[in-house]
Order: C-alpha cells, then sequence, then structure tokens
C-alpha cells in the first residue's frame, strides 16, 4: 500500500515552510526545502536533525518486531529503512521541527555554526554536538500520555507508535497516527 502526498497536502506543507521566516528571530532566507544537497542553513539544519530523528526512530522499531524494509510511505531503497522514514515523518515536526526554532531563536545556532566557504553545507563539530544534546534531552521529556495515563517521554512515544502499526498489522486496533493533543 502506497500513499502520496495530495496538492492540498503539498500546499500546506509550502505555506508552513514559508511561515518559519516569521516564527524565526534570524535572518534565514528560507522558503523552501532544498534537500540534495541543502542550499541555506535551515535546510542543513533541517537535513541534520531529521536524520537524527530517523535514526532514532530505527533504534525503536529494532524494539519490536517490525521489518524496517516495509513501508507504507517512503519508498523503500537499497541505503534506508523506509518504515524509519515513515514512522519519522510524526516526529519531525513535533520534535525536530520545534528543535530547530527553539536552537534559532535562542541564537545557539547562528552563522557562525557552520563551517565557512561550504555555503552553510557543513556544521561545525561544537554545533553538531550542540544539536544532539539538545534533541536527546528532548526525547527525555516527559508528557502525561492520555491513553496511558502515565508519563512517557518523546522517545517512548516513538516505539508506542511502532506498537500501534504492530497491532493494526495483528488486526488487533485499527492505525491512527499519534496527534499531538497538547
Amino acid at each position: 500500500m502506497k500513499l502520496t502526498l495530495d496538492k492540498r497536502s503539498l500546499h500546506n506543507r509550502k505555506v508552513y515552510y514559508e511561515s518559519w521566516n516569521i516564527l524565526i528571530d534570524q535572518e534565514i532566507d528560507f522558503e523552501k526545502r532544498v534537500k540534495n544537497p541543502p542550499d541555506n542553513m535551515v535546510n542543513t539544519l533541517l537535513s541534520f536533525v531529521n536524520t537524527l530523528i530517523y535514526t532514532k526512530v530505527s533504534g525503536e522499531i529494532y524494539q519490536t518486531q517490525l521489518n524496517p524494509t516495509i513501508s507504507y510511505l517512503h519508498e523503500p531503497g537499497a541505503r534506508r529503512f523506509s518504515l524509519s522514514l515513515d514512522i519519522a515523518e510524526i516526529f519531525k515536526p513535533l520534535i525536530g521541527d520545534r528543535l530547530i526554532f527553539s536552537l534559532l531563536n535562542r541564537n545557539q545556532i547562528t552563522n557562525k555554526s557552520f563551517t565557512k566557504g561550504l555555503n552553510y553545507l557543513h556544521l561545525t563539530k561544537d554545533a553538531s554536538k550542540l544539536i544532539i544534546s539538545e534533541l536527546d534531552a528532548k526525547l527525555q521529556t516527559t508528557i502525561k500520555h492520555r491513553d496511558l495515563n502515565k508519563n512517557v517521554s518523546y522517545q517512548y512515544l516513538m516505539r508506542l507508535e511502532c506498537y500501534k502499526l504492530v497491532k493494526h498489522l495483528l488486526e488487533e486496533k485499527e492505525y491512527q497516527p499519534f496527534k499531538i493533543w497538547w
């Protein structure tokens, strides 16, 4: 089962990314998502943070019986586990984008966080360490899960998403993707 983005979803994504210039209190000159290669500091941050989230999701998938090569949204590829990409889509705006907003708005990441002469394609070692540290802290932050009625970390939410998919595949419960409730 392959799902695709419709025109409305693509338009919403475009409007979302265009709003970043308003949400971020730095001169960022960000208009659209460019991946290969990233063309500015925000795209480089998105690529780096999204890769970190993808890696964390992969680790959570390995704690379940799911096959990381079988996916529903992303085309399977030889060099990636496409199910990790599918599940990461849920958490990139919730965790990754918010982390980027925070780092930029607190001026923890600036133009100086990138290697000079490489057109924002490479983060400095200190910037990379800072982002990893901030992401790890965010993933350990807990929220009160409304269905479980207990505190769970953002990282554990990723595993819970995997468990929901397992239940769906076993036909125990229809899959409903995680939606923010706060």
